[in-house]
């Protein structure tokens, strides 16, 4: 299992944007093979900090869907011209337990 932390921060004022692209990119990914879920959170201090959470079974998976065509024009094209600085990720596995 992988989790992946997404974390973007974004022009003020363009909330709705930003949601409506965020579900659009969630919808897409749903019928992704290996996405098995995402959490979306706004900075507490900052709501124009956001942090998703996504989960994927495999690493193979998440790169398939990252480098896809629709992701990229959604993420690189649309959601980058509301962000203020680049996005960041940060990529964790489950480490498997041997006995």
């Amino acid at each position: 299992m992988l989790k992946v932390l997404i974390r973007r921060k974004f022009k003020p004022g363009k909330e709705q944007e930003v949601r409506v692209l965020l579900n659009q990119m969630r919808s897409d990914a749903m019928n992704v093979e290996g996405y098995i879920s995402a959490e979306t959170y706004f900075g507490h201090d900052d709501p124009n900090q956001m942090l998703v959470i996504s989960t994927w079974q495999t690493f193979e998976n998440w790169r398939s869907w990252k480098e896809s065509e629709i992701r990229t024009i959604n993420a690189t094209t649309m959601m980058e011209m509301y962000q203020d600085g680049p996005t960041t990720y940060e990529e964790y596995v489950l480490p498997k337990i041997k006995r």
